[in-house]
Order: structure tokens, then sequence, then C-alpha cells
């Protein structure tokens, strides 16, 4: 073109930004400006700023904002709407609140497109007092409530906790699309109501509406909290079937679904299968070889990941890149605490300038039980009680520490306390789904219909598994009872009952996928790793640490080819050496990856119950 303007420069902006070539609208921008000394409208400068949000760019961000300012332009509704949309992907609220509470008296009128936007940064926020505000100003403005912006109030209630306000808002609304249809199932997916997030897919399927990729991803991170492999696998075909096998987002949503279905292979199959990937992607193969105690694949993928260039973040658990965290400090608790070095641990958290949080207390008073430190035990159980007297996780760790040791006075008065207090404990479940039926046992279980034929089928197991080498471990039963009610206790665990149930009703070449809410005992580990010899099946028990995998009496990684390194147990000075070298490390790495965009949380992750 022998002639440009800035309708021109501005139609190719957009083009390269809708192409996701962000920094080639860096670089356009800084030729309008620099180089044609042209003077960009409020259209030009949206795309620029729409550009760092996509990138995560904030420092362009600001530059762009001292723009704004310097020429006049932050009286135009899009480029107030785009400043705060920046601001907020960047996760800088207070720069999308500056904004908010800065623009001209005489620039105050809200459109739509505001609306969407500040329920976006209430909903990243997770401010609810301020989305309520926003919502009544939308109400008393009598601003028409279009999908959109109804997909951003009931994306603004899920988000802040109140699913039933964003399901009241959906039902509600006459005209539903794609988008609000989706909004309501991320509501209920966040507030961990999976099985209706699940549900609504039918639903929105009657009103001749197709699922997008975005849909794909809450639906299969829905079927990640039931672990509900079964219906992932449907999905799965209907994802490949829809064509959406390549977006990032589906595959990173699919890497979690089979990670935490106890389906790993499928896992890393998908992973291996990607054409691109980003942070969330990497995090995601990670965390699920390390929750499948695969330390060495783990470590593989994440030499790959910078060899690749990608950026870790806290969420990669590794300090490279990023200053040490308080994540990373509690997994140097968890580590010493692991390897016994109880003194070593509480002297690291005494002497690190950390404000310590609950889960890093529990990791020290959780290995103090593990360890019989009981001295130690009762100090750490002191402070995580003055943290929060309703945990009833401590509760639990100081009466078992208390049985262990035959102190059935400590018992008694922990129980006690509980009680007065009407703080109750977890009961520990198990499930396994059998043909799209998810099948759910307590300990001693006598309410299935099958109960008879079940708790035969255990007896069998463990009369086989005897000749072998199993002698119930009675010590494990925190109880004042007799040796012989200690083995019935033993027996009957709720584990034992769902894989016996398995064994009953699977094919002999099917593998048994067991969930436990609670932490498998010692004794139930022991006779899983022989009952799988004895039935020639492998059997994968998913409990709140990990995934144990057992099959021919070892419990050891799924795939053939992956083995696990032996780590030494660490010393402090090595762990202090070790997180000193991950933070000076960070300036090299940033140097190799400024170019790339901020990487996003992972989402999804085991929830931690006490046993």
């Amino acid at each position: 073109m022998p002639h440009r303007n800035v309708v021109s420069w501005s139609t190719l902006m957009a083009g390269y930004l809708h192409k996701g070539l962000a920094f080639e609208v860096l670089g356009l921008f800084k030729t309008i400006v620099s180089v044609e000394n042209l003077c960009p409208n409020e259209y030009v400068v949206a795309t620029v700023l729409a550009s760092c949000s996509d990138s995560g760019r904030v420092e362009e961000g600001k530059q762009c904002h001292g723009y704004v300012l310097k020429t006049g332009l932050e009286c135009h509704q899009y480029v107030k709407n785009a400043l705060v949309q920046m601001y907020s992907s960047c996760a800088e609220m207070e720069g999308a609140m500056r904004v908010l509470n800065t623009v001209p008296g005489e620039c105050m009128a809200w459109d739509s497109v505001t609306y969407v936007t500040v329920f976006g940064l209430c909903a990243q926020l997770k401010d609810l007092r301020l989305g309520l505000q926003v919502h009544s100003r939308m109400l008393k403005a009598g601003m028409k409530c279009d999908v959109f912006l109804s997909s951003a109030i009931i994306d603004m209630y899920g988000k802040c906790g109140k699913v039933w306000n964003a399901v009241k808002i959906f039902d509600g609304l006459q005209t539903r699309n794609i988008f609000s249809w989706t909004a309501v199932m991320a509501a209920y997916f966040q507030n961990g109501y999976f099985e209706e997030a699940l549900g609504m897919l039918s639903k929105m399927e009657l009103e001749d509406i197709r699922p997008n990729e975005y849909t794909f991803a809450v639906l299969l991170n829905s079927c990640a909290g039931l672990s509900a492999l079964r219906h992932g696998d449907l999905l799965h075909a209907r994802v490949r079937k829809s064509g959406f096998k390549y977006h990032i987002i589906v595959g990173n949503a699919l890497i979690n679904m089979y990670s935490k279905c106890g389906n790993i292979q499928a896992a890393n199959e998908v992973f291996m299968d990607m054409c691109y990937r980003d942070s969330v992607t990497w995090n995601a193969m990670i965390s699920g070889f390390s929750h499948h105690g695969l330390g060495r694949e783990a470590l593989n993928v994440f030499h790959d990941m910078l060899t690749a260039g990608e950026c870790p973040n806290h969420i990669t658990f590794v300090g490279f890149g990023v200053e040490p965290g308080l994540e990373h400090h509690t997994c140097v608790v968890g580590l010493l605490s692991r390897s016994g070095q109880l003194d070593e641990a509480e002297k690291y958290m005494k002497t690190t300038e950390v404000k310590w949080d609950i889960i890093a207390w529990r990791t020290l008073l959780n290995a103090c039980h593990v360890h019989r430190s009981y001295g130690l035990g009762k100090r750490v159980a002191e402070v995580l009680l003055q943290m929060d007297p309703n945990d009833m996780g401590t509760y639990i760790l100081l009466s078992n520490m208390y049985a262990k040791a035959r102190r059935w006075d400590g018992v008694v008065n922990i129980r006690k306390l509980t009680r007065d207090r009407n703080i109750k404990k977890e009961p520990g479940v198990s499930w396994i789904e059998i043909r799209n039926t998810t099948h759910i046992f307590s300990s001693d279980d006598k309410t299935h219909p099958e109960t008879i034929q079940i708790h035969e089928k255990v007896g069998e197991l463990l009369a086989k598994i005897k000749p072998s080498g199993y002698v119930p471990d009675i010590a494990a039963v925190l109880h004042d009872v007799e040796d012989e009610q200690k083995e019935d206790y033993l027996s009957y665990h709720s584990e034992k009952l769902a894989i016996a149930y398995g064994l009953m009703k699977t094919p002999s070449e099917a593998p048994i996928r067991v969930i436990k809410n609670l932490r498998i005992c010692d004794d139930c580990h022991i006779a899983v790793k022989l009952i799988s010899k004895v039935t020639n099946r492998v059997i994968i028990v998913r409990d709140t640490n990990r995934f144990h995998h057992f099959q021919d009496g070892r419990g050891y990684p799924m795939l053939a080819s992956m083995s696990v390194g032996c780590v030494a147990a660490p010393s402090l000075l090595n762990l202090r050496l070790a997180m000193q070298k991950f933070t000076k490390c960070k300036l090299r790495l940033f140097s190799k990856v400024s170019h790339l965009k901020n990487p996003r949380q992972s989402e999804g992750s085991f929830r931690i119950v006490t046993e």
C-alpha cells in the first residue's frame, strides 16, 4: 500500500491479534508511533492492550497505559475496558482497581462490556462483596442483561463460591448459548458439584447446543474430580469425533482426568500426542507422574520443559525461575520429615522466615506420628490447634499417636474434646466404578445388596494370601480391644471390600481401580500387594496422598519402562544449598524465556484428609 493510515494499521494489528501473534502487534504499534509518526486512536490502543492481556505482558501494558494517559485516550470506553482486562489478565488486581477508581467523572457511564470486564475482575479477586455491589449497580442502572453479561455474572458467583446464585441467574435466562451453559457447568465444577456439572451436558444438548473446547475441559475436569474413568473415556471419544483433540485446553484436561483416574499411561499418550503445549500441560504431566510415584519420569518431563523453553512456575514445584515460596519450603519440611530427620525439620521451620500454614505443620505432625516422636508431636499439635481449634485432622493424628503409645486415657480425652466442640471425623470410604455405576463402601459395610457375597470373597482372599506370608498388622488398629477383634476390624476395611467386589464383577484381565478418601493403612497395603499376586490382577488404589499400583505381589509404577530411583535422605545443609541454587538460576532462566507469556496456574489438586 503506497498510503497507509491508522485504519489500515488497525486492521492489520487486529488480524495479528486474532491469530495469537501478540508480539507482532506490539512491534506494529512501535512502528506506528516511532516510524510512521501517526497518532493511534482508541481502537488501536485497545488492540495493543488486548495483545498484552493475551500474552501476559504486564510491563508493556503499563507502558501502553502511560501512552493512554499522555494522549488523553483514557475517557474512551473501549480503552478503559481494555485496561481493566489487561491488568486482570496479568493478575495485577491493584492496577485494575486503580483504573476503575481513577477514571474521570464524566466517563463513568458503564456499558455491557464494562460490566463484563468488572465482573471478571470480581471473579478473579473472589470478592463476593464487590461482585454484589456491581450486580446491584447494574440492576439499578436498568442495564439490559444479554447472554454474555449473564455468563459473566454466573462466572463471578461461581468463582466466589455462591453456586446457587449462579444457578438462579442461569435458570432465569430466556435465551441461552454455549457460553452461559459452560459458565454454569464451571460454577458447579469449581464448587465441587461434579455430578451436577456432568448432568448439564444432556440438558444442554436437548436445546440443540453443542459443546465447545471449554465445555469439554470443564466436563473432563469434573470426571477427574469424581475419578470417573469410563465417563472420561466416553468424553474423550466425543472430543476426537468433534474435532477438539488438538486444542490445548482440552489436552490439558485429558491429562488431568486420566492422571487422577489412575490411568497414567493414557495421560502420557495424550501428552505425547499434543502438537502444542503450554505451562499447564507440562505441570499437569509432571504432577501426574509425581502422584503415581514416577519420580524419575517427572524429572525427565521437567528437563524436557526447560529444553522446550517453557518457564516453570510454583506449580512446577521446582524453584527454577521463581523465588522460593511457602510451597517450596513446605516441600523441604516434607523431605526432612519423610526421611526421619524430625529435629532438622523443626529447626528448619524455626529458622526460616516464612509464615507457616496448617499444611506445613501438619506435615511435621504426620511424620511425628509415623516415626513415633510423641513429644515433638504434642508440641506441634498445640501449635496447630492454636491456628485452628476446629481442625479435625490434628485431633485424629494426636489421638492416633496416643493410641500407638497405648495411652488410652489420652485417646479418651481427645475424643471427649472433639465431642464437646462438635467436631466430627470424616468417615473413611472407598468406591469403585463398575459398568457406569459407582459402588461405595465403608469399613465393615453391611449395607450393600451383595454384602454376604462380598464378605465371603474377602475371607476367601485373606485365606489365599496367608500362605504367602500375610499376617494381619493388628498394631495398626488403634482401639483398646482384644487382638481377635482387632483382626476383624482389619479384615473388612473399605478398600478390601471394594477390591473384592471389583474382582467379583469385572473380567479377569481388567485392572481394578479403587478410590479412597483417606490414606490407605499399612495392613491394607500389604494385603493388596499379595491379593494382586494370587488373583493375577493389576490393582490401583488412589488415596489422598498418591496412587498405589499393585501387580504380581509388588507395589510399583504401572509403566513397565518406568522406574523410580531411590533418593538418599537429604541433609538440612544440602536442602538449603539446593534452595539457594534454585534462586540463583532465576536470572539465567528468565533470560531464556523472557519472550514467553506468563504461565497460568494449573487447576485441580488432591484434597488432603488425614486419617
